[in-house]
C-alpha cells in the first residue's frame, strides 16, 4: 500500500482506519511503501505500532520500505527499526515476507 503525504496527529487516523478495513477484507501481511511520505511525527509512529502489533497477533506482519531519508530517520531515531521491518525498497519488502498461512 502507497502512502503519501505528511503522516501526523491529521492524517494518521485515515491510515489507521484504511488498514482497518485492510485488516477486514482479511490481509494479515502488509508492506507500506513510504516514498511520498514527507514527513512523520510521534502520532505517525503510533499508528505503525498499533498495527504491527494488531496484525503480530494474528500471526501476520506490517512492514515499511522506501522511506526517504527524513523519515527513516525518525523510524530508527524511535528504534521502531528494530520492531518491524524497514526495507529500502518494496521488492525487498515484499521478499522477506513469510508465506501466507494456508
Amino acid at each position: 500500500m502507497r502512502v503519501g503525504g505528511e503522516l501526523d496527529m491529521d492524517t494518521g487516523p485515515q491510515l489507521h482506519d484504511f488498514l482497518q478495513e485492510v485488516s477486514d477484507l482479511g490481509a494479515v501481511r502488509v508492506v507500506l511503501d513510504l516514498a511520498d511520505v514527507t514527513f512523520m511525527d510521534s502520532s505517525g509512529l503510533g499508528v505503525l505500532m498499533v498495527w504491527f502489533k494488531e496484525l503480530d497477533g494474528i500471526g501476520g506482519r506490517l512492514c515499511v520500505a522506501a522511506a526517504r531519508p527524513p523519515v527513516e530517520y525518525v523510524l530508527r531515531l524511535a528504534a521502531v527499526d528494530q520492531v518491524l521491518g524497514v526495507y529500502g525498497s518494496v521488492d525487498a519488502a515484499e521478499a522477506d515476507m513469510p508465506p501466507a498461512a494456508s
